[in-house]
């Protein structure tokens, strides 16, 4: 078996939507599985479907039904009359960096003199601060807008106020209890706030904004608006959908200079653009600005006109972003060694690992913090909070990840009065502490993951969509699945299972053989083509499946101008024992002694089935442990005595055929974690008639009939019932057996009898045919192909084929 590494969730519909999706493949000409997804994704009639997949600027809100919206249209109008100075005052990440150059576009365009001011993360950190406001109250500034902060601002514009300044906050994030007296506030998340979408990024509040104050949606900045909602992992629903998707299409069609330089530096081709692209690709470059640096090149990267000033500062970006991904990785290696040393110091505690992962350090860096808190998570899947120690003011400032059904702000709230400062939702977050009450941080989030989590929640999830057959995968039901795009949070890529996959080929590929390939179906053309990145490492377990249960997403791969469809593995699983089929080769011995060597490295069991004297080394030394009772990881079990409660193994070699077929079915019955068998017993040619048959067995009758009365007892009766019939003396001591138990045969002084009139009986009735039957049938199939033999392995523990569905 080969274990998954995800719990599988099947999302399946019910009686109901099985009618609602054939509704929508008939009347919108989908496939089957489209049909399915729209359903699943709570698209259940054609009209609700036909606006998700088509759905054009009638699907934004009115920005009016923001509460705060009038205010603050109010006073920059007020502001753009009077000729104000207005400062838009930002973030550092790619959400902020484009809701300020969404801003400016707008300031621009109403001819307003204006300015901006992002602050320094490590210098300054996140938000609106005092320092800021009385600065900009010196330059000159009457009015200052944020974006994507300003919603726990209190200080800082109690301080603008009693300053003389405007403040109109523009935020999405979740607000604190006490909100500050701001001139307006705009966010769909504040209490009150009658809008009917929340999910807004910081650049879509932006958006709205805009189009609030031209009267028309300025679906020419779409491009920007897609940018800090896809990099900001916003749910890519309701409004967002429109959005990103109009975004993209304006990168596709009349690119900015920016985003023209900004896809070259990434090796991205605009005319073909996702919002895959946008996440992997764009953002990181964006973030990397304020990351290590200042985010002020992003936003002049983002605004520029000049195509020869865009590549230059995109050029910057991808720097920065290469020197990044080496401080992650660096920080990544020192973050599990402290994780590891955590666990351990539990482990000699007797104490069970932390729910939650929380490390401080002194020296990193808070800008890529939060990238190193996602790779932890992402490798033992819990929440993890990592912060940089500042010796000189003894403070920790950090970022937070989290995992599904463990809300992260929600469990800081519970530790606010350790906290300096914190922000953020239930997924992500940042927070400032002194290191002093960093273990009872610890001590607390630990505590709200028992309670609000279950053991199996620390196990990730993969949320499977659809169940589909290899020759369902289609470039047709490719295409139509990706109507649904753009995917990303909210609308995730659709994840498909193929259940019981036959494996037509399996190879690796790659310089290093790391990827695997595979062709599921039937061989030829027709087979689905299956990329699994960083998993060559499974082809050796694979080699000896017939068929796998495969989990990944479908896409199109085009090389040479032909198209195929593909198969990205995300996750795979073998239910049944693996066989692997050495019958024939010249040195079994061999095989059995690597087997061997290689379960002791892995720290698992094995066993061989051979007679003690065809073992040699340390394979005869264990031989006699195993025959001692002492425990090893290796044993040898004798063809003549199979262990009465099975074999105990995780692999088992048959270097030689059981006494009985039967006993070795029923050990393996009795081995539940038995994962792989390896046939090395000599393949035989068939062995010609089966006499258990019946009607053999009734030619092997009639012979007797003809033979009574059969003088010289039972031994002489066997060879003279062999002679005549032409069959093996043990298919006649077999048919003297049968005959005794039905009642046709009896002994009498030695002799053997028949009775002259025996009453009608089934051959069924006779314990000996029937044991016989059964060894009969189990050599026959132990001496098949190994598909055959791996199905009778699955049918002997049939709960191993409900674990794709449980696991």
């Amino acid at each position: 078996m080969i274990p998954s590494k995800t719990r599988w969730r099947i999302r399946e519909l019910d009686a109901s939507g099985e009618e609602k999706a054939a509704k929508l493949a008939a009347q919108l000409r989908l496939s089957p599985l489209a049909a399915r997804l729209l359903v699943l994704r709570g698209q259940e009639s054609p009209e609700q479907a036909e606006r998700f997949l088509r759905g054009g600027v009638e699907e934004l809100h009115d920005p009016y039904e923001l509460l705060g919206m009038e205010a603050a249209v109010r006073r920059i109008r007020q502001a753009a009359d009077g000729g104000e100075r207005v400062l838009v005052y930002g973030d550092y990440d790619a959400d902020g960096v484009s809701s300020t150059s969404l801003m400016l576009y707008l300031l621009r365009e109403l001819g307003m003199r204006h300015d901006y001011y992002i602050p320094h993360r490590m210098k300054e950190g996140y938000g609106l601060n005092v320092p800021a406001v009385e600065r900009a109250a010196e330059q000159g500034f009457s009015l200052i807008i944020t974006v994507d902060n300003g919603i726990s601002a209190v200080e800082p514009i109690a301080r603008a106020r009693e300053l003389g300044l405007s403040v109109v906050v523009t935020d999405h994030h979740e607000p604190p209890e006490s909100l500050p007296e701001a001139d307006a506030i705009v966010n769909p998340k504040q209490p009150g706030c009658p809008y009917p979408f929340k999910g807004l990024a910081g650049a879509g509040v932006a958006f709205k904004l805009a189009q609030a104050l031209l009267g028309r949606p300025p679906l020419e900045w779409s491009d920007i608006a897609a940018l800090g909602t896809v990099a900001d992992l916003m749910p890519l629903e309701d409004e967002n959908r429109f959005l990103v998707r109009c975004g993209l299409e304006t990168m596709r069609r009349s690119p900015k200079p920016g985003f023209k330089a900004l896809a070259e530096a990434c090796g991205t081709a605009l005319e073909s653009v996702t919002a895959s692209d946008i996440g992997f690709q764009m953002g990181p470059r964006i973030n990397a600005a304020g990351r290590l640096e200042h985010a002020d090149a992003a936003v002049r990267l983002l605004v520029s006109e000049d195509l020869a000033e865009a590549a230059g500062l995109a050029g910057e970006l991808d720097e920065l972003n290469v020197r990044r991904r080496a401080i992650v990785e660096q920080m990544t290696l020192e973050a599990e060694e402290a994780w590891q040393e955590r666990c351990r110091r539990a482990d000699e505690a007797g104490e069970p690992h932390p729910g939650v992962i929380v490390l401080a350090r002194e020296g990193w860096n808070p800008g890529v913090i939060g990238i190193v808190a996602s790779k932890l998570l992402d490798r033992h899947f819990r929440p993890a909070v990592l912060l940089g120690h500042d010796l000189e003011t003894g403070l920790c400032k950090g970022s937070a990840r989290s995992i599904p059904g463990f809300d992260l702000y929600e469990a800081l709230s519970a530790s606010k009065h350790l906290m300096e400062h914190y922000g953020g939702h239930a997924a992500a977050a940042g927070m400032t502490l002194k290191h002093e009450h960093l273990a009872e941080l610890e001590r607390g989030l630990c505590l709200e993951a028992a309670r609000q989590l279950q053991p199996e929640d620390y196990v990730p999830v993969s949320e499977i969509d659809l169940v589909c057959l290899p020759e369902e995968a289609s470039l047709k039901t490719i295409e139509q699945l990706a109507l649904l795009e753009p995917f990303g949070s909210g609308n995730p890529l659709p994840k498909v299972l193929l259940q019981g996959a036959r494996l037509a080929e399996l190879r690796t590929i790659g310089k290093d053989q790391s990827h695997l390939k595979l062709s599921l179906g039937k061989p030829g053309a027709s087979a689905l083509d299956a990329i699994g990145f960083g998993l060559g490492g499974l082809s050796e377990q694979l080699a000896g499946s017939s068929a796998a249960d495969i989990v990944g997403e479908l896409s199109v791969n085009e090389w040479n101008g032909r198209k195929r469809p593909q198969l990205m593995i995300r996750d795979l699983a073998v239910r049944q024992p693996r066989v692997y089929d050495h019958r024939g080769t010249r040195d079994p011995l061999a095989l059995v002694a690597r087997l061997r060597e290689r379960l002791l490295r892995e720290g698992a069991t094995g066993a061989v089935i051979a007679s003690p004297a065809r073992l040699q080394g340390p394979l005869r030394q264990e031989t006699a442990a195993a025959a001692s009772g002492a425990a090893g990881g290796f044993r040898c079990c004798d063809p003549a005595e199979l262990p009465a409660g099975g074999f105990g193994c995780r692999e088992l070699a048959l270097l030689e055929p059981p006494s009985s077929w039967a006993e070795l079915e029923a050990g393996l019955r009795l081995t539940p974690g038995l994962a792989a068998v390896h046939l090395l017993y000599p393949k035989q040619q068939p062995a010609g008639a089966d006499w258990t048959e019946r009607e053999r067995m009734g030619q092997l009758y009639a012979r007797l009939r003809r033979l009574a009365p059969l003088p010289g007892g039972r031994a002489e009766a066997v060879r003279q019932l062999a002679q005549q019939a032409g069959c093996p003396s043990a298919a006649a001591a077999l048919a003297l057996a049968v005959f005794t138990e039905l009642g046709f045969l009896r002994e009498e002084g030695g002799a053997l009898a028949l009775e002259p009139a025996p009453g009608r009986r089934e051959l069924t009735e006779s314990a000996s045919w029937r044991a016989a039957r059964e060894e009969s049938r189990l050599a026959a199939l132990l001496q098949d192909s190994p598909e055959a033999i791996s199905a009778w392995l699955s049918q002997l523990r049939p709960e191993l084929q409900a674990e794709s569905i449980l696991n």
